[in-house]
């Protein structure tokens, strides 16, 4: 009995620390230094929550630029169901997968170039990946432009005026947040 209480107490007070006291500090502190990212990077408009920064969302409308593809389960972009397809590179239903996107885009996209960016065609390892390669935005722009009817000068330069890049170089590529894109020219051009 004289060793079960030590190692009681200790167990409580390290449920104390780390069950309570740990989560209370990072909570308060994250709220108070980094709101908007703590709740989540919401993006509101008008009073009503358009998405999140940080999740993809489908757009289906030729006016409006597409995303990567989502694998996750039950629905695209299902934030509750995060995963890739996990089909190896050496899988036959991968191969199928990605010649059918590619078919497909090509399909939606007549203007733009027969070289499709592989970001389009490929899921992120999350299934949720709202961003895009600014080579992709660019492949998209005729489609939108069309769609629209805007000069593409027009939409280029919204999009580059969208590309996000990395603090410091080697850390990353830049990036076109799909979302922020989308809402960016329905704010300027209106919605379709």
């Amino acid at each position: 009995m004289s060793v079960l209480r030590p190692a009681l107490l200790v167990f409580i007070l390290l449920s104390l620390i780390t069950g309570l006291a740990y989560p209370l500090l990072v909570t308060g502190l994250s709220q108070a230094l980094f709101p908007t990212q703590a709740n989540g990077s919401l993006i509101s408009i008008a009073g009503k929550v358009r998405g999140s920064e940080l999740i993809g969302q489908a757009f289906d409308s030729a006016a409006d630029f597409q995303g990567r593809p989502s694998a996750t389960a039950d629905s695209a972009y299902n934030a509750l169901a995060s995963a890739g397809s996990n089909l190896a590179a050496s899988n036959p239903a991968l191969d199928k997968l990605l010649a059918e996107r590619v078919t497909a885009l090509r399909t939606a996209n007549p203007q733009a170039a027969p070289q499709v960016p592989v970001d389009l065609v490929t899921a992120s390892a999350s299934g949720l990946d709202p961003d895009i390669s600014p080579a992709a935005a660019y492949w998209q722009a005729p489609r939108v432009a069309t769609a629209r009817g805007l000069p593409l000068e027009q939409v280029n330069a919204l999009i580059t005026r969208q590309i996000k890049t990395p603090l410091v170089k080697f850390t990353g590529e830049p990036t076109v947040n799909v979302l922020m894109l989308n809402l960016a020219l329905q704010q300027q051009h209106g919605s379709h």
